[in-house]
């Protein structure tokens, strides 16, 4: 597996980091555009990378603070989760969606591609289904800010994970999906608090961590490759 900081051009001219993994020997079994948290490219963010990639998928994470903050690390205080709102505030979607675009096209070549976001990316992740065209399936991890998209229609398969104590991504978003997407759209829960998949935050439940990622990897096999 070889991981790196590379460079991107989106489709208005802008360019921005990302981070990419990708394994030794090709051919990969499909490609993923993973998308961050509200603290940028973290040590987190940068591992989940390299995790699906040893298990066979050519995976890019763009920088998607770029636009505003270039190059910024947040950490998972309370603090800086702050600041890191107040970045995604500033960046409208069309931006988020270009920037999608341009690690999209990174992938040429890996085969189908999926999209896989956590906290705000889970987000990203749920609105690109609907909104760019090519992508074979989105995984979304308690995704904030998602309850004025939840009428959006996927074109793709979508997974999605909730937290039943998590008081940001709730489970009454979750209902509201449910409620507009019926049996299109899985949706899992689990006996944990938001961000339960990091385990650099103190909302971290490895059970269910892991059950989460066995899904997503069983939900990449069936739709990715």
């Amino acid at each position: 597996m070889t991981a790196q900081f590379i460079s991107l051009k989106a489709g208005d001219g802008h360019r921005l980091a990302a981070y990419e993994a990708r394994p030794d020997k090709p051919p990969t079994r499909g490609g993923i555009v993973l998308l961050q948290e509200i603290f940028g490219i973290t040590n987190y963010i940068r591992r989940v990378c390299e995790s699906y990639s040893q298990h066979g998928y050519h995976v890019v994470a763009p920088a998607l603070f770029d636009r505003v903050r270039p190059q910024i690390e947040l950490t998972y205080s309370k603090e800086d989760a702050v600041i890191g709102r107040d970045l995604r505030s500033k960046i409208p979607w069309e931006s988020t969606f270009g920037d999608l675009e341009a690690a999209k096209a990174r992938l040429e070549g890996a085969g189908k591609i999926a999209t896989l976001g956590y906290c705000w990316g889970g987000t990203v992740s749920w609105r690109a289904a609907g909104h760019i065209g090519g992508i074979a399936g989105a995984v979304c991890y308690y995704g904030t800010q998602i309850a004025p998209y939840v009428a959006e229609k996927p074109r793709c398969p979508v997974l999605m994970h909730f937290g039943e104590k998590d008081s940001i991504a709730t489970l009454a978003h979750a209902g509201a999906l449910r409620a507009s997407q019926g049996a299109q759209v899985e949706i899992q829960v689990y006996p944990a608090g938001h961000g339960f998949s990091c385990d650099e935050t103190p909302g971290f439940h490895a059970a269910s961590a892991e059950l989460a990622l066995r899904r997503s990897l069983e939900f990449l096999t069936a739709h990715v490759g």
